[in-house]
Parts: structure tokens; sequence; C-alpha cells
């Protein structure tokens, strides 16, 4: 069978004209020499079935959405770049050198997780860059905080015991992250899912069967010891009541999801497992 794609033969004398035709056969190659001859387009190869027909003057363009990702995936390398260079500073900058690499690090893996696990549902979001305005504003209230106390009293941010407490629990929290990203496959979405695909099955192995929640609960500890690590006292106590409160909603609205797509079987699965998240036991069941 041959699938053909032209526009109507009217417009085969309009100099944009674009020609397009995908054949397989010997007839096919025939019939695909005469249309190359009748348009005055270039053949491009097009697989070992077919070919494609340009103008031309036609010039070959990268799908925008492909510079857009290259320039925040450049962005997150310089971050990551500045930040290792100011770790190594020794200024009372060094911890935020730390700070800067693991928030890059954070954003770029979880789009190249994604695009590994998840291919379907990737997109720009997928770099959590424009997560929130809650979220956006919690960062810059972090780099407000550590520079007026970094000037005014440097020596608060040069505890380094602390600030090393900070960096275990960030990196604990990206790794339990990204395992569990790993373990659920397809099944992980940054968005919470209110139909249920076909392809959608409950995991309960690896690290969701310590945690019913592991992605949340490495966010949580995460997005903690960013501030442990820049020791920063007023939102170190601002994002652990935030994000608490946050992924307790957060929880309750995806278990409902949950026990509307498995039943039974997730409903017994919640009482074996925690959520993993400190005083949240998640939506509340009555039988």
């Amino acid at each position: 069978m041959e699938n053909t794609k032209t526009y109507k033969e009217e417009n085969r004398s309009r100099p944009e004209f674009y020609h397009r035709k995908i054949t397989a056969g010997h007839t096919g190659s025939q019939r695909w020499a005469r249309d190359v001859n009748q348009t005055g387009c270039k053949p491009v190869a097009c697989g070992s079935q077919g070919a494609g027909c340009v103008p031309r003057n036609s010039r070959v363009r990268a799908p925008p959405g492909l510079f857009q990702i290259a320039v925040r995936a450049c962005f997150l390398g310089f971050v990551f770049g500045c930040g290792v260079l100011l770790s190594f500073s020794q200024s009372s900058w060094d911890h935020f050198g730390w700070y800067m690499c693991s928030l890059s690090l954070f954003h770029y893996s979880e789009y190249l997780v994604t695009a590994v696990n998840n291919p379907k549902s990737l997109s720009l979001d997928s770099f959590l860059l424009n997560h929130s305005l809650e979220y956006t504003v919690a960062a810059l209230s972090s780099w407000i905080e550590f520079t007026l106390e970094n000037l005014l009293w440097p020596e608060l941010k040069q505890v380094t015991w602390l600030s090393t407490t900070g960096l275990l629990m960030v990196v604990f929290g990206e790794c339990l992250r990204k395992a569990a990203m790993f373990t659920a496959g397809s099944n992980f979405n940054h968005v919470v899912q209110n139909e249920k695909s076909e392809t959608h099955t409950l995991v309960t192995s690896g690290v969701y069967a310590w945690f019913r929640h592991p992605s949340y609960v490495g966010w949580f500890y995460w997005s903690i010891g960013t501030q442990v690590m820049l020791c920063n006292p007023i939102c170190g106590v601002g994002y652990a009541l935030t994000v608490w409160r946050f992924f307790r909603d957060r929880t309750e609205e995806e278990e409902i999801s949950l026990i509307h797509f498995f039943g039974e079987e997730y409903l017994e699965y919640k009482k074996r497992v925690p959520t993993g998240l400190p005083f949240i036991k998640g939506v509340k069941v009555e039988l």
C-alpha cells in the first residue's frame, strides 16, 4: 500500500509549492521521479522506502521547541559551572556555589529523566523552571536572605558542619526522587492524572515498597536541605512549613485518583506502606 500526501493539482505551478510523497516499491519510485520533474523540486533521501521533496531554495530549520530546550539546558549548564567555580572560591559564598550546583542539576535532571522514562509527557515544563509563582518567590526569598545575612553577618554562613548536613539532605533527596522516577517509568508524570491510561499500573516495588510517595519525600528533603546548606534560618523554617503543607494537599489529591484507578488494590497498599512524609498519612477513607 502506498501513502501519498499532495496539494491539489492546480497548486503545482505555485513557486512556494511544497510536495512530499512517501512511496514503497519500484512503481512508486517511478511515479516519484515523474513528480519531481513536474514540480522542479529537489529530492532528499527519506529512508530506504521513500523520498521527500523540498523547494530548491529552502533551508532546513530545527523545530522551534529544540531552540528553547537548548537555551534552558545551556542556561542550567552555565549556572552549574558558575556554582563549581564559586564552590572553590574559599569565600563566604562557597556554600552558595553548592546551592547553585544542586539547583541547576535538579532542574536539568528532571527533564532528562522524563525524556528517558516518559517521552510522551515531555515538554518545556518538564524542566520545572516555571513550576509556580510560589516556587519562584521562595527561591528569590532564599537568595535575598543569604545575600543580606552574608553581608551583615558573614560568619553565620560559614558553619561548615551545618552546610554539609544540608548538602547530604540534598543528595539524599535528589537520589530518592530520581530513583522513584526511574522505578515508576512511564507511570510517572509531573502532573497529577485524573484519567487512567491504558498503560497505567500501580507500582509497589523498589523505593515504592518503602514509601507510597518517594518522589515527594525526595523533593521534601531536597528543598529543606537547600536552606540548611545556605544556613538560612528564616527560609529554613518557611520552606519546611510551606513544602509540608503543599505535599499534604498534593498527596491527598493524588490518592483520590489512585483509589479511583486501582480501588481495593491501592487501599491494601496504602495500609502496608507509609507516605514517607512526616505527619502526613494521605487521604482518609471511610468504609
